[in-house]
Parts: C-alpha cells; structure tokens; sequence
C-alpha cells in the first residue's frame, strides 16, 4: 500500500470514532446461546501474524522427548519452567497469562501446521501463507480478499477488513476494501486496559474502533501484527519477552471483546510464514524451520490439543520437523464453518474444516 493510500485510509477510519453505539452489543449470548448463532459476517475474525517465523517448538513444548533437550541444550524451555498441559506437552512460561482460556476449554492449539515443500524464504513463504497457495503457484490475491470476492461484504460494512502493525495487506491483498488505523488520542470508549507496546497499541486501536461503530459500520476481519520472532541468536530472552507481548495482548483483547459482547461472535486466529529448526544454531538462536503450532480461540472454539505432536525422531537431515497440517485445513475451518462460505473454490482445493469450533 502506497503511503498516501494508508493515511488517507486511516482518515476514513478516524471519521468513524465519531461514532458511540457499541458493536455487537446486542450479542448477549453465553456459552448455552452460542449455538444458535448464525454463520456469515457477523461473525468477526482476526488474524494474530506472527511476523518473522515464530519457534513453535519452545512455545509448545514438547518437554517429554528427551530429543528436544539433546538438539536444544542451551535454548529448550526449562522441563521445570514449562507450564504442562498434558504428559506431554507444555507451554512457555511467558504464555501464563493464556492459562484461563485454556481452562476454560476457549483455546485451540493446532500443532505441526505448515505445508509440503517448504519454502525457508521470509517473502516466498509468507506469500504462500496469504495468498494460500501451492509452493509452485504464485497467486496475486490474498485469500481473504477471494472469499470476499465470493460473496461480497454487505454493503453498509464500514470495509472488508482493519489493518494494523503493518501497512502491508496481506491476506486482503488485490481486491479487499481495507482500513489502516494508527493509534489515536481519542476518548476511550473501554473500560479495559491494554498493554504498554505496539502490539497492546495494536489491539487497543482495533478495539476502540469495533467498540466506536455501529452495526451498518462494521468489518468481518481484522489483521494485527507482532513482529520480531526471527530469533536467529539470543532467543530466549527474545522468545521470552514477545511471547508475553503476545499473550499479555491476547488477554487484553479478549477482555475488550466480553465487554462489547462481542466475544461469541470473534474467532482469533494466529499465523507465521513457518517455524523454527529443531537443532539450535552456535549464536544461542534457531534458524528457518517448517512446521509450526498456532493458536486458535474465541467463545465458541473447542478447546484442546489439535494436529500432530512434534515427532524429533523423524526430523529430516535438515533438522526439519514433517508437515502433519496443512495450514489450508485452519482457513478451511473458517470459510466454512465460520462464515458458510464454499472453502474449495475460495482455496481451489479440497481441504477438511478441523473441529474446532461450535456453531
């Protein structure tokens, strides 16, 4: 997006903080109502990037397999450190904050996610990830913006989508009506507190803007960004410290979403170009890997363990983990189960919808 194009977007986007009726207010629906609510637009996505290529491996933790400790001696989370979800498998302990979703049965972990023939390139792979491609194709518009090409955002929608943390649109690229917001001074219109940062200014923008509109001035999709995880050297604390940006933010959003009534009708989905090398490097990092976990949570997600475990034994001899889902699977999830749309011909493919979700 041209730079005049962003701040004449993020102008339109401004006007509408005018604005004081509360989106999604009249979403009232707990957990016995949810079931009942209708798929399509109203219902709100948005996606988490995790910018640069996030090390799934010490974010979920497979702190059982003693391979993860012989490949990582210096940069593997601590066994005593982890936060266990299972026999099997943990969180880092940055991730606390999430824990209450995952109590709750609101958070969605899909491991192993990526797809064949990886591309280990930061441009090539995100590419792959927006556009929702094959590794050989090379496609123009992001798969957002084809579903929305499918069938088109009521008209009244404020936009097809928010962009925030980047200028780039990623998914909405090549036919999307999108808004760029900047932070504002506005009066806050929340009773929720958000975290200090980019990422928590982030997600304060895109929550006073859903909390300032209207139901005629709504969006189906917003995409945030917390940049920095291409941890080539000095990860842990790195790691550390975004993966509590991240989490911190996470909660922060949620609580936002509650107070609008708003929490039932919004998926949050996270997504990176790819994840790290089992095998640490010598500067106490990890280079490009392959597969990664993501998150997946809202009030109508079912929570739990989904896709494959890292199985270390069967790393390449690259230090490369197996592809277990293909990331086509998530968007699948929510063309169709989200939002009735046709997930095959936005896609241009067949692929399962996972079973993460009541609706």
């Amino acid at each position: 997006m041209k730079r005049r194009d962003f701040l004449a977007a993020a102008a339109v986007a401004g006007a509408s903080w005018s604005l004081s009726r509360i989106a999604c207010a009249q979403d009232g629906a707990g957990p016995a109502q949810s079931d009942a609510l209708s798929r399509g637009y109203d219902n709100l996505l948005i996606l988490v990037e995790l910018k640069g290529g996030n090390d799934a491996l010490n974010t979920v933790v497979p702190f059982a397999d003693p391979l993860y400790y012989r490949y990582r001696p210096r940069v593997a989370v601590r066994r005593d450190a982890a936060i266990a979800l299972d026999e099997h498998t943990a969180l880092h302990p940055s991730l606390a904050p999430l824990m209450p979703l995952w109590r709750s049965q609101q958070l969605a972990i899909v491991q192993g996610v990526g797809y064949a023939q990886p591309n280990l390139s930061h441009f090539r792979s995100i590419e792959i990830w927006e556009t929702a491609s094959h590794p050989q194709q090379y496609l123009r518009d992001g798969w957002l913006a084809r579903a929305f090409a499918q069938r088109p955002v009521p008209t009244g929608f404020a936009a097809d989508g928010i962009v925030l943390g980047s200028a780039e649109k990623g998914p909405f690229a090549n036919g999307a009506r999108t808004l760029a917001l900047v932070p504002s001074d506005a009066a806050r219109a929340l009773r929720s507190t958000f975290p200090p940062g980019r990422f928590g200014a982030s997600i304060r923008t895109a929550m006073e803007a859903l909390a300032a509109s209207n139901n005629e001035q709504r969006v189906p999709a917003i995409r945030l960004t917390l940049n920095g995880f291409d941890t080539h050297c000095n990860q842990p604390d790195r790691h550390a410290a975004l993966l509590a940006e991240f989490a911190t933010g996470m909660m922060a959003m949620r609580d936002a979403l509650v107070e609008m009534g708003c929490w039932h009708r919004t998926l949050i989905v996270t997504y990176s170009e790819f994840g790290r090398n089992v095998r640490e490097n010598d500067r106490l990092g990890t280079d490009h890997g392959t597969v990664a976990a993501h998150f997946v949570t809202g009030g109508r997600v079912r929570g739990g363990l989904y896709g494959d475990a890292p199985r270390v034994a069967h790393i390449d001899g690259n230090g490369h983990l197996p592809v277990g889902v293909d990331f086509r699977r998530i968007y699948a999830t929510v063309l169709g189960s989200w939002w009735g749309l046709d997930p095959r011909s936005v896609l241009q493919q067949r692929f399962d919808p996972l079973p993460l979700l009541s609706v």
